[in-house]
């Protein structure tokens, strides 16, 4: 359990680090009109957790998922573990699931932020 914990917290470091010099790097090539470096780890951090799952899978590594999967790709964009719980449903044959997942994920996390919002507003305004 320790180890495991170790392994999160050092993978998350990592991740983090990782996703805040992307999200630089993308600013500067691309400049600040769109979130660009959002898209970019949103987007590799989706296409690696495809490319972790299966290796992890045919290498019998599984002791290694905490440190990469949750941890690093975790630390660098949550985004890659509702991608594989997306594909998960849909490869299951539960699609419509899958869709309604992602429907409900999306709307009611931005109407979280935006209450979110409010509430900090009228709180610190």
């Amino acid at each position: 359990m320790i180890l495991t914990l170790l392994q999160v917290a050092l993978g998350g470091a990592l991740g983090a680090s990782a996703r805040y010099l992307t999200g630089v790097a993308m600013t500067s090539l691309m400049g600040r009109g769109f979130p660009w470096g959002t898209l970019a780890v949103n987007i590799l951090g989706s296409f690696l957790m495809g490319l972790l799952v299966v290796a992890l899978a045919n290498l019998s590594a599984t002791r290694l998922a905490p440190f990469f999967a949750v941890g690093f790709l975790g630390g660098f964009t949550t985004f890659s573990s509702f991608s594989l719980d997306v594909a998960t449903l849909y490869e299951r044959g539960d699609v419509a699931l899958a869709l309604g997942y992602v429907a409900v994920s999306v709307a009611v996390s931005i109407a979280a932020l935006f209450a979110g919002l409010l509430i900090a507003r009228n709180l610190f305004a």
